[in-house]
């Protein structure tokens, strides 16, 4: 059996549990950044098969935003953080205060390309600075890299390698709320953890839940 079929609802509790550590993280160093209420959570974390990725954020020819990390350490893989582009389109909009910034209409001015990737730099921080206070494992983010292009081919980088041992990943669902008034804006982007295939049994090891337990 494939190690990602064995991985259970407990385990994903355990990553819903850090996952929203690592959101409070990221929301309070977004509010200090930008000197405005931001709030965070993850409603879900999911295993879902690689063709649910691509319905995930609109199909597989639609076009997306993604921030791609690759997590360096103990325990390597890959992450994306994945918008649709009218809801990046919003959020860098309320980042810079440029409300023409347009990601359907290139060429994107630098300073709101440079937002959208200092926030997935910030996410992905948090989120793997949670990860490793649970787990003890030296795990570090690499420098972020932004594309906007169809959401298989963004994917497909990292889908590669994880393709060779099964056909899932784990999908940790992120809403980013803003505070404008008195009004609550919602951004709903997608975080995809794709650990390298050894990886596996090393966090769930270090994590104190066997991926057999």
């Amino acid at each position: 059996m494939s190690f990602i079929n064995r991985i259970q609802p407990h385990h994903l509790d355990i990553l819903k549990e850090v996952g929203n550590i690592g959101a409070g993280h990221a929301a309070t160093a977004l509010s200090r950044l930008l000197n405005k209420t931001i709030d965070m959570k993850v409603p879900a974390v999911r295993v879902v098969s690689f063709n649910e990725i691509t319905e995930l954020v609109g199909g597989s020819d639609n076009i997306v935003a993604a921030i791609f990390l690759r997590i360096e350490g103990e325990a390597p893989g890959n992450m994306f953080f994945m918008l649709p582009v009218n809801e990046a389109t919003t959020l860098i909009q309320y980042l810079t205060g440029d409300q023409t910034f347009d990601l359907d209409h290139p060429p994107y001015p630098d300073l709101g390309l440079s937002a959208l990737q200092e926030v997935g730099n910030i996410l992905a921080g948090s989120y793997l600075s949670a990860f490793s206070d649970f787990t003890k494992l030296n795990m570090q983010p690499s420098v972020p890299a932004l594309s906007v292009d169809m959401a298989i081919a963004i994917l497909s980088y990292g889908l590669l390698e994880l393709s060779q041992v099964g056909d899932y990943a784990i999908v940790i669902e992120t809403e980013i709320l803003e505070k404008v008034d008195e009004n609550t804006q919602k951004t709903s982007g997608h975080f995809f953890l794709l650990p390298d295939p050894d990886s596996y049994e090393i966090i769930f090891n270090a994590l104190g839940v066997p991926i057999d337990g």
